[in-house]
């Protein structure tokens, strides 16, 4: 069988972000997806409105479910909502340390609106960086993460949190032409890339580059050289997605 990434994230009705974004991002890098549901959400393609986490007991549930049953080589984090979901997950984390970790740190959707209390989730963030393979941030979720507002300062100090790799994602940035990732390992800058910026927002970019990512370590490919096939591959499905709401957020074109 594949290799298989264990998700722990929330559904997204939509299907432009969540879950379902995990599920069809994995596939088309090549392994497996299983899923750890953390939330049922109310949202469509362009806001949340509210959301309901899974309980820590039936959230582990689901994880031990499949171990020992799938070939589980990574674990990828998207929305978890609530502190003890992610005490829950770091417990899972710790039981088995064989697991490569991508954790992308959600704290509120591109289409706005909150996916949990984001100074209660910062603050348990913090249990998490010191577990993970690879962060992926967006810039704003780097400040929050870190209290600071200067990119370099506040990857560096991710480091100091313990990470050992971080992808700092640039969309959020003001660079009108272009957009910039910078991929860090153990407070290195390792590799810059630069794509043009495309026309309008999009609805789950952020879940798809990181479950593609652990996609590829799950067949083991070298960190720099997953991220490299995860960015290209989402250029190519941000310029063919598709626009649900004339003026609204795109949601990518994964198949």
């Amino acid at each position: 069988m594949r290799p298989t990434v264990l998700c722990f994230s929330g559904l997204d009705p939509s299907g432009g972000a969540g879950l379902q974004a995990d599920i069809e991002a994995i596939g088309q890098s090549g392994a497996h997806a299983a899923i750890a549901c953390t939330a049922l959400t109310v949202q469509n393609s362009q806001q949340v409105f509210s959301f309901e986490a899974t309980p820590k007991a039936l959230l582990l549930a689901q994880a031990n479910a499949v171990v020992g049953d799938l070939p589980i080589h990574v674990v990828k984090s998207g929305m978890l909502g609530t502190t003890d979901n992610i005490a829950a997950l770091a417990e899972f984390l710790r039981e088995h340390p064989d697991y490569a970790y991508v954790l992308d740190p959600v704290l509120v959707a591109n289409s706005g609106g909150s996916l949990g209390n984001q100074e209660t989730l910062v603050k348990a963030f913090v249990e998490l960086i010191p577990l993970a393979t690879l962060i992926t941030p967006n810039t704003v979720e780097l400040r929050a993460l870190t209290g600071e507002q200067n990119i370099d300062v506040a990857t560096q100090k991710l480091f100091e949190m313990g990470a050992k790799a971080v992808l700092v994602k640039g969309g959020h940035e003001d660079t009108a032409d272009y957009i910039q990732n910078s991929l860090y390992a153990n407070g290195e800058l390792i590799s810059e890339t630069q794509c043009p910026r495309l026309e309008g927002e999009y609805h789950g970019s952020g879940c798809s580059l990181a479950s593609f990512i652990a996609g590829r370590l799950a067949q083991g490919d070298a960190l720099k050289n997953a991220v490299h096939h995860a960015e290209t591959w989402l250029f190519g499905v941000l310029k063919k997605a598709e626009i649900p709401v004339e003026g609204g957020q795109r949601i990518p074109k994964r198949f």
